[in-house]
């Protein structure tokens, strides 16, 4: 499930902003971008990122503003600086070299700058949470306006297989008596009507029409649906729940299909299968 929020938090000193996105993902995958200053807080924060984010791929970003800019800011260490650039000079001049990146490359030596970053006091700490619990705050609350979004969508394309089941009830009618109809008309054609033994072939119609007999299919699909929709409005985390039920439903539909035996029965079992399908796609989605 998608997510957004962000939360920003100061106390006259520093200011902290905490943002946090995620995508669809079937586990937890947690990606902390943190400046080096609080680095020691990543275990603390990806702890409670995994105890308050139930799935999803998620980035968390920390951004960290001193309001005293010179607070934080580098060292530059001049003597050393001097010292690297005269001797890379000294090197290329003896070599005949291109003396143009010399400053860049001294600046870059080991130690020539040195950062005053240290770990954060208690203060900051709690300045950095509160910006991080807002942030999970507004994520929470962007996931629930899109969980309700999703729960209507998936209620209405079960109601939407609920209606074409009812269809195929309408139809089935007259199935079985056009299907004993044209099985007397073919034993006419092919040993003629005198030849035919009545008492076997009703004991025949009798078998056949058990193999192509859908009430169970449609009791079990029905109740799938039903209990989907009682899943979906339960309050604890049911996605992996509602996958298996369409798995289940899946399997009625395709039996109901396969046994039906009716061009017109088919045609609404593929509707149907449209349906699943797009559930199944949104279910992905579903925490």
């Amino acid at each position: 499930m998608t997510g957004y929020g962000i939360g920003s938090q100061d106390n006259g000193k520093v200011k902290y902003t905490v943002e946090l996105k995620s995508l669809n993902s079937k586990f937890l995958e947690l990606n902390l971008r943190l400046p080096k200053v609080i680095s020691d807080r990543e275990f603390a924060l990806r702890s409670e990122s995994s105890k308050l984010i139930e799935r999803g791929k998620v980035n968390l970003t920390v951004t960290v503003e001193y309001m005293n800019q010179t607070a934080k800011a580098s060292t530059i260490n001049s003597e050393l600086l001097k010292k690297y650039y005269t001797q890379l000079q000294e090197v290329a001049e003896q070599l005949n070299a291109d003396q143009t990146a010399l400053f860049e490359m001294a600046l870059n030596m080991p130690e020539v700058v040195s950062s005053n970053e240290e770990a954060i006091d208690e203060e900051e700490v709690k300045v950095l949470m509160a910006a991080f619990y807002q942030a999970i705050e507004q994520f929470n609350v962007f996931r629930q306006d899109e969980g309700l979004i999703l729960k209507n969508d998936l209620e209405s394309r079960v109601g939407l297989i609920l209606d074409y089941l009812t269809q195929v009830e309408a139809v089935e009618g007259n199935r079985i008596p056009l299907i004993r109809e044209r099985l007397h008309q073919y034993l006419d054609e092919a040993v003629g009507k005198e030849n035919v033994d009545m008492n076997r072939f009703e004991q025949e119609i009798i078998f056949y029409v058990d193999k192509l007999d859908i009430t169970e299919e449609k009791v079990r699909l029905r109740s799938h649906c039903n209990y989907f929709i009682q899943a979906l409005n339960a309050s604890d985390s049911n996605g992996k729940k509602l996958g298996f039920i369409s798995q289940e439903m899946g399997r009625e539909i395709n039996t109901l299909g396969s046994k039906a035996n009716n061009a017109n029965i088919q045609q609404i079992v593929v509707r149907m299968k449209e349906e699943l399908e797009k559930i199944k796609e949104q279910l992905l989605n579903v925490l």
